[in-house]
């Protein structure tokens, strides 16, 4: 049975040396975590582990250095400053491949903390807006912690968790955080604009957060049949689901169910995948399998980038040696779309970042890691085109790329071509 506590009870669960699992994106859990941070003094060589998470990361604060050490799949703005001090460190590895890593115990959970819905009549709780690793955490870790929120929508899919499955409970009625959709540029729009042009109607999608598959999705109104097959979706696809614009009926895998692994945006999509069967939120190692990927008609994944070299190389999760993100799933879903039958991979940056610096560049700069490999390259597109570098060579490539740069920077990007490649 469920033991129900406090979260300062809860917590004296972890012991120095351990490795604490936290639920990512929306759902991580607060109280738990702060109640984990106050016991500071009395552990020591805690790992803790997580994706992306939203609010405060105070176990990375300096002061904590001797009692928790950050090892994260994905290098969050909570996150960042500690890894680049060197006090937290980052693991390269695809968004499909980390729940093998618990469930295979390379990297075994002692406790893993979430935060879910209120059990059901039956006595299942939800993962709610994050199930992507946290299935493979809470059914490997020794011990799960649970805060359970009433404010946690209830998804479906994989996400469910009895109560028994459950060591200690602590309760929360705490708003999740909210991510709003981002102001469209004009810039956005117009590269939104270039991507719709190559979505069919019955294509299946996949595209992340943030101002670009924001526009892409607001210049879908035209399109018809399409479906959701993602690791992640936020409020600017509801639309087209109301619109009927999203049906997935096209889909072999899940027909007419939207696919995912997380969702993060505001109170209107956490209400919108409440206990709605349209939406089936899985384990990411299925989401994010490109064998799973494949078998849907037209996949068009649209992922960013840093930045692409001439030769088409995508630098998506660094700054130079500066970790900023991670590889999170794009090579997972850039190799499922391209075997995908009619599938297209998009790769979609502006022409050059708000200082005027071409993302375009003829070398990525050193240290730079590559995502996404010159050979799975497909289609890269910015404010100014489409470049489509499939079956090109890499002179061919550089004019392509060059065609699509911020015009003050083409004289430059054509200088280092023809040193490079000649003619």
């Amino acid at each position: 049975m469920t033991k129900t506590t406090t979260a300062d009870e809860a917590v004296k669960a972890i012991r120095s040396g351990d490795r604490v699992f936290i639920h990512g994106v929306a759902a991580a859990p607060a109280r738990l975590i702060d109640a984990m941070t106050q016991r500071a003094p009395e552990l020591k060589s805690v790992e803790v582990v997580h994706l992306h998470t939203e609010g405060e990361a105070p176990y990375a604060r300096p002061e904590f250095a001797d009692s928790f050490r950050v090892n994260a799949f994905f290098a969050a703005a909570n996150t960042r400053q500690a890894i680049r001090e060197g006090r937290a460190d980052y693991i390269p590895v695809f968004l499909s491949e980390i729940p093998a890593l618990f469930r295979k115990g390379v990297l075994p959970i002692d406790v893993a903390l979430v935060q879910v819905s209120p059990p059901d009549d039956h006595g299942f709780c939800s993962l709610g807006v994050s199930v992507d690793i946290a299935r493979a955490a809470v059914d490997t870790a020794k011990q799960v912690i649970a805060q359970i929120n009433p404010r946690m929508p209830r998804t479906l899919g994989d996400a469910l968790l009895h109560v028994n499955s459950i060591d200690a409970a602590v309760a929360a009625d705490d708003e999740l955080p909210e991510v709003a959709a981002p102001e469209l540029t004009d810039i956005d729009r117009r590269i939104g604009s270039h991507i719709a042009g190559l979505i069919e109607d019955g294509a299946t999608l996949q595209m992340g957060i943030g101002s670009i598959p924001n526009a892409v999705l607001a210049a879908l109104g035209g399109h018809r049949r399409l479906g959701v097959h993602t690791e992640m979706f936020s409020d600017g696809l509801i639309p087209l689901v109301e619109k009927g614009i999203v049906t997935g009926e096209c889909k072999t895998k899940h027909p007419g169910k939207i696919v995912a692994g997380f969702v993060m945006g505001t109170r209107r999509l956490y209400d919108f995948v409440d206990d709605n069967p349209q939406v089936l939120m899985l384990d990411i190692a299925y989401v994010n399998d490109s064998a799973v990927i494949r078998r849907n008609p037209k996949v068009t994944a649209i992922n960013s980038a840093i930045e692409v070299d001439l030769t088409g190389q995508v630098c998506a999760d660094s700054i130079g040696t500066l970790h900023y993100s991670g590889a999170g799933g794009q090579m997972d879903f850039i190799r499922g779309a391209s075997l995908s039958e009619g599938g297209k991979p998009i790769i979609a940056l502006p022409a050059a970042t708000a200082r005027g610096e071409s993302k375009i560049v003829p070398l990525l700069k050193p240290g730079a890691g590559v995502v996404t490999t010159r050979a799975h390259v497909h289609y890269i597109v910015t404010e100014y085109g489409v470049a489509d570098l499939y079956g090109k060579n890499l002179r061919q490539r550089a004019a392509e790329l060059i065609r699509i740069s911020h015009p003050e920077h083409r004289d430059e990007l054509e200088r280092a071509a023809r040193e490079r490649f000649g003619g």
